[in-house]
């Protein structure tokens, strides 16, 4: 496994579905007192990007490199991130990737400390090994 502290890579980064009877601790195990914030922010950004999302069961995952990500369980969804002209459909899996990045990234920036901008870094390399790299690239460029 790789050092969650490192943001270079010697291998794939591997990715597990957080099992069911875990799923309640792990946004705490993560991110402490803001669990509510990140989980409100990423669903904010979900409805914001995808006009057909309307709620429903997320998938938890976690990285081998330190990483943490949701996506929900839904068919393929047409995104669009008006803030930079993106439009494309993605899996589910991707938007989720995409709305977690822009989760961390903004929250780097109100949250004291470094733990989002570690979040987003883990996340971004995992991205980068993505079927749909690309597609999420120019989603959060």
């Amino acid at each position: 496994m790789n050092d969650p502290t490192s943001f270079n890579k010697a291998e794939n980064i591997v990715v597990h579905r957080v099992l069911d009877r875990a799923r309640l601790r792990m946004l705490p195990q993560l991110f402490g007192s803001r669990t509510m914030r990140v989980e409100s922010l990423v669903y904010d950004r979900m409805s914001e990007f995808v006009e057909s999302y309307d709620g429903g069961y997320w998938e938890f995952y976690q990285l081998s490199n330190g990483g943490f990500y949701m996506a929900p369980r839904m068919p393929e969804v047409q995104v669009v991130v008006a803030s930079n002209g993106f439009e494309g459909m993605l899996s589910a899996d991707a938007a989720g990737i995409t709305v977690c990045l822009f989760t961390y990234s903004h929250l780097a920036f109100e949250v004291e400390g470094d733990i989002f901008a570690r979040h987003f870094h883990w996340l971004r390399a995992f991205a980068l090994e993505h079927t749909e790299a690309l597609q999420i690239l120019a989603a959060i460029d």
